[in-house]
């Protein structure tokens, strides 16, 4: 029996967090591991009931509401892995996960971990210190070509969280991203 992992894919907008857990995804199918796929409600950008990369590629998913979701799914039924795609965008995602691991289950999760504004996802934050890998994925900045560490929104008046691709937000270098430094 193997360890259980709890491996967190995160960075801005535009990074291949989607991407790595799709291929992570693949990998445990390949060795014959049941995986559970979960993706936010709220993202229904390419597709309702799949987990999609910005490139296209796709993966079937469970359409969750909140963290209740996931425990539901499980509690009959002991998936070996649980991968969920925009875990900021999901509340009490991460007591479902964090429980999950706690019982044996690889957890695999990709998220942005701060908003446009700087702020770290309350959700994301929790399940940190959990991670026993926490993989930083860069974007390249479109202002300057380099590494994008932060997510810029190109629209005011928007909430915290607002779903939306290239239309609504750019990966942005540190000096290219007004909020992520002091003024």
């Amino acid at each position: 029996m193997s360890l259980p992992r709890f491996v967190i894919y995160c960075g801005p907008m535009m990074s291949s967090k989607t991407t790595r857990l799709m291929a992570e995804i693949e990998r445990y199918k390949y060795k014959n591991k049941k995986v559970f796929a979960f993706k936010p409600k709220l993202d229904s950008r390419y597709t309702p009931d799949e987990i999609c990369t910005h490139s296209g590629s796709k993966i079937s998913a469970r359409v969750i509401s909140d963290g209740k979701d996931i425990a539901s799914c499980v509690m009959f039924d002991d998936p070996d892995v649980i991968a969920v795609d925009e875990a900021f965008m999901i509340d009490g995602v991460a007591d479902a996960l964090i429980d999950a691991y706690r019982r044996g289950a690889t957890v695999l999760v990709s998220t942005i971990e701060l908003s446009s504004s700087c702020n770290v996802f309350a959700e994301v934050e929790k399940m940190l210190p959990w991670a026993t890998e926490i993989i930083k994925c860069t974007a390249v900045c479109v202002v300057c070509g380099d590494d994008a560490q932060y997510t810029h929104r190109k629209v005011d008046n928007l909430g915290e969280i607002a779903v939306g691709g290239a239309e609504l937000y750019e990966p942005r270098c540190w000096a290219h991203h007004a909020t992520a430094r002091l003024q």
